[in-house]
């Protein structure tokens, strides 16, 4: 079982369609060379960037076979495999899948459709899909702008303290530093806090926050590494001149559709990962070449992923 806290940036790939919406499995190993070329510590697959709410079992499953095939004897790299969060026993039959093919760590959110009435009906949906992998990391995934699940980890993790023994920490995708720093401070920082909004790090970072899953990762990477180290650095005015490109870079992405617009922009590290499938909306070529010219105006060519 993955037993360290993960440190540095682990990036939330995008699943690679070809045009008709097919998986597209043949560019991984691309992708996951170009992470490791970029200092990206770890993948978070099939996730809300990856649409693992809109693939099915069977893909969920291809898509991570792709990954392990590539991970399995790179220790370096850890493979983090998000579940889903509605129907709790498939949940738990991919959990066990994802065990055997030796995955680091599995994730799963809170259910978005029949929700939990309190935290304590949440841990016990964490406590049945943690017992399907006994011998594999547990992260809990909290977005509550997707998931609906606006509970305080705190409470979370009061109540999975010791009660689920793989429990290993929180992708924290919220903007609740009050609660965060909570957690972090919890039983001495016993679990592992992961930060998921980009836009966000240097706060993150101020905190004490160490590592950190995002999608723009995927693509911009040099910029977060060089934001980390310059606040390592003690030098706060370039990790401020930094975390505000990656602002402006976000919300360029928000202005031309948001999650689809950066799958869009993989085309110009090389990596041609197809649209998004329904129900999110893509750019057209006419706004894929606008959107390209204010990406060159901002200058983020210098922190572009290299393959």
């Amino acid at each position: 079982m993955l037993t360290k806290k993960i440190e540095g940036l682990i990036a939330a790939p995008f699943t690679p369609f070809f045009q008709g919406g097919d998986l597209n499995l043949e560019i991984i190993p691309a992708y996951y060379h170009s992470l490791k070329a970029n200092d990206v510590k770890g993948a978070f697959i099939c996730g809300s960037t990856g649409e693992g709410v809109s693939l099915t079992f069977e893909e969920k499953i291809q898509v991570m076979n792709a990954w392990t095939t590539l991970t399995k004897d790179d220790e370096e790299f850890t493979l983090m495999m998000f579940l889903g969060g509605t129907n709790i026993k498939e949940c738990g039959e991919l959990a066990a899948i994802a065990e055997q093919h030796g995955v680091d760590a599995i994730s799963f959110t809170s259910p978005y459709y029949f929700k939990p009435a309190n935290v304590k009906q949440l841990a016990l949906c964490c406590s049945q899909v943690a017992s399907c992998a006994p011998n594999t990391a547990f992260y809990y995934y909290h977005i509550p702008v997707l998931s609906g699940g606006n509970y305080n980890m705190i409470d979370l993790l009061n109540e999975v303290d010791s009660k689920v023994p793989t429990f290993k920490g929180i992708k924290y995708t919220h903007e609740d530093f009050m609660d965060f720093l909570s957690c972090m401070n919890f039983k001495e920082g016993r679990y592992d806090m992961l930060w998921g909004r980009d836009e966000n790090m240097l706060s993150s970072l101020i905190l004490g926050s160490k590592g950190a899953v995002g999608s723009t990762y995927n693509y911009s990477a040099p910029l977060y590494t060089k934001l980390i180290q310059a606040f390592q650095d003690g030098e706060f005015q370039e990790a401020n001149r930094l975390q505000q490109k990656s602002i402006d870079m976000i919300r360029l992405l928000g202005k031309y559709g948001g999650i689809a617009t950066g799958k869009a922009y993989m085309k110009l590290i090389g990596l041609d990962c197809g649209e998004f499938r329904l129900p999110i909306a893509n750019m057209n070529q006419e706004e894929f070449e606008s959107f390209t010219a204010e990406v060159r105006a901002l200058n983020f060519d210098t922190f572009k992923s290299v393959l």
